[in-house]
């Protein structure tokens, strides 16, 4: 089943509990949440205080999405705050393999994420060690952008790669997904939608969240 990731990035941080409770009333199993560093990307965004807060008061998954250079120095903290899942861009690992194994030794599950313009072939040789890969379909940094279309091609190719080689890591694509383009997002192979404006953009975050679950519902009735 496709899973839709709510990105808190885009939520009103004066009522993020009462969003996040209602998009769990609408079916949301999972949260993302992008931390940015004004480094790796330019811009700031949440640390570990606020994985915390979310703990505390949410048992939803907690998929946090490290946009940060140096990120082996963070990883430990955000799983101790009580982060589920933790990935890391390729573009700021220098040892990525490392890296991976890290975040797997720790007991969570290990993301590893491509810019739009990285090759995927750059995670020939850690696929085997990943949980999940995250495509990211916009250049990272700020909500609220158009999806690049060309990031769908790159969904294709690693979704053959792990039919090809047998591999059973997810697929998770971030940036400009929204109801319009969701089908084709879908189709093109991606396991987890991560989505942000899309929903918390709009004037009631439960009813938003339950109309992608719709229009899930329908995609995969067509596919069938």
């Amino acid at each position: 089943m496709v899973e839709i990731s709510p990105s808190i990035l885009s939520a009103d941080f004066a009522r993020l509990g009462e969003q996040i409770a209602a998009v769990k009333s609408g079916g949301a199993t999972m949260l993302h949440i992008d931390v940015m560093d004004g480094r790796f990307v330019p811009n700031i965004s949440v640390g570990l205080p606020v994985v915390q807060s979310l703990r505390a008061t949410t048992d939803l998954l907690l998929d946090c999405h490290l946009m940060t250079e140096e990120p082996d120095r963070y990883v430990p903290g955000f799983v101790e705050a009580g982060a589920n899942m933790i990935s890391v861009h390729e573009e700021a690992c220098s040892h990525l393999d490392r890296s991976v194994n890290l975040i797997r030794s720790l007991g969570v599950e290990a993301g590893v994420v491509l810019n739009p313009a990285t090759p995927v072939h750059a995670l020939d040789d850690v696929l085997e060690a990943v949980d999940f890969v995250l495509i990211m379909s916009v250049n990272p940094g700020f909500g609220g952008q158009k999806l690049l279309p060309h990031t769908l091609e790159k969904v294709r190719r690693i979704k053959r790669t792990r039919e090809d080689r047998q591999l059973d890591f997810r697929i998770q694509i971030d940036g400009g997904v929204n109801l319009t383009n969701l089908p084709v997002v879908v189709e093109a192979g991606c396991d987890i939608v991560v989505t942000g404006s899309a929903i918390f953009g709009t004037d009631d975050p439960r009813a938003a969240l339950k109309n992608m679950r719709r229009i899930l519902d329908e995609t995969r009735l067509v596919e069938v």
